[in-house]
């Protein structure tokens, strides 16, 4: 069963024109589920990684299963005043508004191999805000890991743009 096909499309969500990729149709089937962290481990698996660091919110969900199956930790990067300890954080644009991410200052150490994970590809504004806040921590992004790219809306070439490797699971084009 292929991986796109348990991803459910909601149509003009979060506002008119945006094709909303629902991933908790995904998630809820464990064949499913267990699919994409199987296929992201073994995508990875002879690469050094020392740490994923997944964006809110459902990048915790395939950040967290992806470093418990590689045996690494888990970072959080969070929206803005999510954080309890002291942050730093980066604001950026998304293709429907403007954001913030943060992370803590103690979460990443100068030289580790961090892969950036997150369930959706879209314009590239908050991976590219996340790498930057990985890279101010001294952290080497050594790729960015999706379940879902959207290819026409560029998130790729802007983050080879910027020198970041993606792997992602499906594409949707222009649907």
């Amino acid at each position: 069963m292929p991986i796109k096909s348990l991803i459910r499309t909601i149509p003009h969500y979060p506002k008119h024109g945006i094709q909303f990729r629902d991933i908790t149709t995904l998630l809820k089937d464990p064949a499913g589920f267990h699919m994409v962290i199987d296929a992201l481990a073994h995508h990875y698996a002879n690469q050094k990684v020392d740490k994923i660091a997944g964006i809110e919110a459902r990048g915790f969900i395939i950040g967290a299963a992806l470093a418990y199956k590689l045996g690494i930790g888990f970072v959080p990067i969070r929206k803005s005043g999510k954080l309890p300890a002291e942050t730093i954080g980066h604001d950026y644009l998304l293709e429907y508004g403007a954001d913030r991410v943060e992370i803590h200052v103690d979460a990443i150490s100068s030289g580790e191999q961090i892969l950036l994970v997150d369930d959706l590809l879209a314009t590239g504004g908050t991976a590219e805000a996340a790498a930057m806040l990985i890279q101010k921590l001294g952290g080497l992004v050594m790729g960015c890991a999706f379940v879902i790219d959207l290819p026409d809306l560029g998130g790729s070439k802007r983050l080879a743009d910027i020198g970041l490797k993606t792997f992602s699971l499906c594409e949707f084009d222009g649907e």
